[in-house]
C-alpha cells in the first residue's frame, strides 16, 4: 500500500491563532482557560472555558458569508487555510488548488457536536417568536458536514468529502480515515479538519449537568489538571486543527516539506457504557496502532512519547494510565506521556486534530510539552507525565490518543522520515 505523509498543519485555539504561536505557548505552559465571555455564565455552576480570543472571522471569510456559518465552521476555515498554505498547495492570493489535482484532493471533516450555539439560538427563536422567524441559514450553518462543505468550496477540493461525528475521538478518526483513503488509492491528497465551538449555554449546561466539568471557577488557570489527585473534571475548550496528508512519492516529487509519516493507527469500541470508560478499549486501539506500524515499517516500533487524551476527569485519567501501563508491561517501560488539555482545555471533536499537531511539532522540534497543574500526582497515575516544564529530547516515533463518549477510541502513530 502507498505511504502517507503529512505536509501541512494549521490550528487556532485558546493559546494561539497559528501552529507556531500555539506550540510555543503549550511548551511554555501558557494556560488559555479563563472566565467565559461568549455568553453570560454568571448563573451557571461552571463559568470557565478555553475560549479563542480576538478572532475576527472576516479575516478568512467574506463578511456576507460569516452569518451563514456557525463559529465552529469559521474556526475550521481559519485552521484549514493555514494548513493549505503551509503545504504549498495554495497561497493568500489564490486559495483554490489547481484543477489538475482537485478531483483527487479529498476533505474529511470532524466535530463532536457541530453548530450547537446556532441550534440553541434558533430553538429559542422558534419557541419565543415562532417558526417563521427561524434563520434560513440555521440548518446549513449548524450541520457538521458543512465544515467540509464550506472548506471544499474555498479550496476547490473535489475529491471524497466525508465527515466524522464520534465525540472527542472525531478528528482522530478523520485523520485515520484520510490515511485509509490515500493508502487504497481513493485520493492522492486529503485535508483533515476538526473544529468545535460548543461554549454556549446548552453546551456548558449540558456537560455540567453530567458532572463532567471542573467547577474551579475561582481559579481557572489551574482548573484543568490532568493526572493530578485533586482534578474534578475537564474544562471545555474550542478551536480547530487541520492537517494535509498526501502520498509519499508525490510529496517527494514536488519537493514538499514533510513533517512525518503516519505509520499506524488503531480504533476500537468499549462496548460497555455510554460515558464511563474501561481500560480494554483504549488498550486495544493502541495495540492495533502499534501492530499496523510494525507491519508498515517491517520493524519493531519504539514509542518515544504519547500525547494522551488526558482530560482531567477522575475516571478517565486513571483508565488511560492503566491502559498505557498494561501496553508497555509496566510503568517503568512506558515512554513519557503528557496532556496538553491543561493549557487549551478539552476541544471535544477538535481535540484529536489539535493534539496530533502538537505531537507532530514535538517530534519535529525535539521537545515534549509539559503537563501543567500537577501539584499532587495521583498515585493511580504512575507514569512520567513531564510535569510543569517542557523536556528537550530526541524523538523518532510518537503516538496521539483520543477517546469519546459511547466508548469510541482512536490512536495514531507518527514517525520521522529518514
Amino acid at each position: 500500500m502507498r505511504r502517507v505523509v503529512i505536509t501541512g498543519l494549521g490550528t487556532i485555539n485558546s493559546v494561539g491563532h497559528s501552529v507556531e504561536e500555539s506550540f510555543k505557548a503549550v511548551v511554555d505552559g501558557v494556560c488559555g482557560i479563563d472566565k467565559i465571555t461568549l455568553f453570560d455564565a454568571s448563573e451557571y455552576p461552571v463559568q470557565i472555558a478555553g475560549e479563542v480570543k480576538d478572532f475576527d472571522p472576516t479575516t478568512v471569510m467574506d463578511k456576507k458569508e460569516v452569518k451563514k456559518a456557525d463559529r465552529f465552521i469559521q474556526l475550521g476555515i481559519k485552521a484549514a487555510l493555514e494548513a493549505m498554505i503551509d503545504s504549498g498547495f495554495v497561497n493568500e492570493e489564490n486559495k483554490k488548488v489547481d484543477d489538475s489535482i482537485a478531483d483527487r484532493f479529498g476533505l474529511i471533516s470532524a466535530s463532536g457536536i457541530g453548530g450547537l450555539s446556532t441550534i440553541e439560538k434558533n430553538s429559542v427563536v422558534c419557541e419565543n417568536r415562532g417558526p417563521k422567524r427561524i434563520s434560513p441559514f440555521f440548518i446549513p450553518s449548524s450541520l457538521v458536514n458543512m465544515l467540509g462543505g464550506f472548506i471544499s468550496i474555498e479550496h476547490n477540493l473535489r475529491g471524497p468529502s466525508l465527515s466524522h461525528v464520534t465525540a472527542c475521538a472525531a478528528s482522530t478518526h478523520a485523520l485515520n480515515d484520510a490515511v485509509k483513503t490515500i493508502k487504497i488509492n481513493g485520493a492522492d491528497k486529503v485535508l483533515v479538519v476538526g473544529a468545535e465551538s460548543a461554549i454556549c449555554g446548552a453546551g456548558v449546561g449540558g456537560f455540567a449537568a453530567m458532572k463532567a466539568l471542573s467547577t474551579r471557577n475561582d481559579d481557572p488557570k489551574t482548573a484543568s489538571r490532568p493526572f493530578d489527585k485533586d482534578r474534578d473534571g475537564f474544562v471545555m475548550g474550542e478551536g480547530a486543527g487541520a492537517l494535509v496528508l498526501e502520498e509519499y512519492e508525490a510529496a517527494v516529487a514536488r519537493g514538499a516539506k514533510i513533517y512525518c509519516e503516519v505509520i499506524g493507527f488503531g480504533e476500537s469500541a468499549d462496548a460497555n457504557h455510554i460515558t464511563a470508560p474501561v481500560m480494554d478499549g483504549p488498550l486495544r486501539a493502541m495495540k492495533a496502532a502499534i501492530n499496523m506500524a510494525e507491519a508498515t515499517t517491517g520493524e519493531k516500533i519504539k514509542i518515544d512519547y504519547i500525547n494522551t487524551h488526558g482530560t482531567s476527569t477522575p475516571v478517565g485519567d486513571v483508565n488511560e494510565s492503566k491502559a498505557i501501563v498494561e501496553l508497555f508491561e509496566g510503568a517503568e517501560n512506558a515512554p513519557p506521556v503528557t496532556s496538553t488539555k491543561g493549557q487549551i482545555g478539552h476541544c471535544l471533536g477538535a481535540a484529536g486534530a489539535i493534539e496530533a499537531i502538537f505531537a507532530i511539532k514535538a517530534l519535529n522540534d525535539g521537545i515534549i510539552p509539559p503537563t501543567i497543574n500537577i501539584q499532587n500526582q495521583d498515585e493511580n497515575c504512575p507514569l512520567d507525565y513531564v510535569p510543569h516544564t517542557a523536556r528537550e529530547t530526541n524523538l523518532d516515533t510518537v503516538m496521539s490518543n483520543n477517546f469519546g463518549f459511547g466508548g469510541t477510541n482512536a490512536s495514531v502513530i507518527f514517525k520521522k522520515i529518514k
